[in-house]
């Protein structure tokens, strides 16, 4: 019987051989493709190494522990400081549990209809809205409308509508990556729908959705137009005392040196630029440490 099997000949696949016109655009698209790399990061480097230079003299205790003055020497971002720690801390109150909750809706509960198609479209769209039209929304609703004032709660509801997009797509992606025997197992051993999410989806997927809310608020914290917009204080000589207080942030007082004439204020502000991005690669550098840590837990 095993006589009468005809052995079919092993078919070798022959590596395909470029012609020159190939190999010449595949030269060239990696060419044009590091070029680009290279052109990106040298930009980078001039302005980071622009601020420096101008802004380290100005690195001391007298910056970070005075508040704003009409001398430059004697100016400092304290003020900004906690101002701009107060406002991420508010809108991370706010922004992480709506966010959260809207993906967890959407993720696990919500149907495929239409209006959850339009929902989900809208949620995209808005997460590369200007950050302006969030400006102008805030005026309008928490300042005016709801009769906010110009204060830190105002501003931290505006910040929370500019990066709950980016909360909700970054909450959704960490959950389906979930596997869904997981979810099955647990409706198997008699789970409620909302008990497999507590148990099981969220302590999985948090890893993810705590690394893109750091994300998220790592973008806010550099934004200066939704606050211009509302109108923050540029000149603030006291620490915020409750979410109606007024406040002024690190960028609106970047804005606020730049904009003046006198050499020792563009010095500040290139300081105040330096702090700015010191704190912005923590909050990264904590965003990644908190990824690794969790996923070890978890997995």
């Amino acid at each position: 019987m095993a006589a009468l099997v005809k052995k079919r000949p092993v078919q070798r696949i022959r590596p395909s051989r470029k012609t020159p016109r190939r190999r010449w655009g595949n030269f060239i698209f990696q060419a044009l493709a590091i070029a680009a790399l290279v052109v990106t990061l040298s930009m980078l480097i001039l302005l980071l190494v622009d601020v420096f230079m101008d802004g380290v003299g100005r690195l001391d205790w007298t910056l970070l522990s005075h508040y704003p003055s009409r001398k430059p020497g004697n100016a400092g971002i304290l003020s900004a400081l906690v101002g701009s720690a107060y406002l991420i801390l508010l809108t991370g109150i706010i922004a992480f549990p709506l966010g959260v909750g809207a993906a967890i809706y959407l993720e696990e509960y919500a149907g495929k209809n239409w209006f959850n198609k339009v929902i989900e479209v809208n949620i995209a769209n808005l997460a590369g809205v200007p950050s302006i039209i969030y400006g102008l929304l805030g005026l309008e609703v928490f300042v005016r409308a709801m009769r906010m004032d110009r204060s830190l709660l105002a501003g931290a509801c505006t910040l929370a509508l500019l990066v709950l997009p980016m909360i909700i797509i970054a909450s959704r992606e960490a959950m389906r990556t979930i596997p869904i025997s997981i979810r099955e197992a647990s409706f198997a051993v008699g789970a409620t729908r909302w008990e497999t999410i507590k148990y099981h989806v969220l302590p999985l997927a948090f890893p993810g959705i705590l690394t893109g809310t750091i994300l998220a608020l790592s973008r806010a914290i550099g934004e200066a137009a939704p606050l211009i917009a509302i109108g923050a204080l540029t000149y603030v000589a006291f620490l915020p005392d409750g979410p109606l207080s007024p406040f002024s942030a690190l960028p609106i007082q970047i804005f606020n040196w730049i904009s003046r004439p006198q050499k020792g204020f563009a010095e500040n502000a290139a300081a105040a630029s330096i702090v700015l991005l010191v704190v912005l690669l923590l909050m990264n550098g904590v965003a990644i440490w908190l990824r690794n840590k969790y996923q070890k837990k978890f997995f």
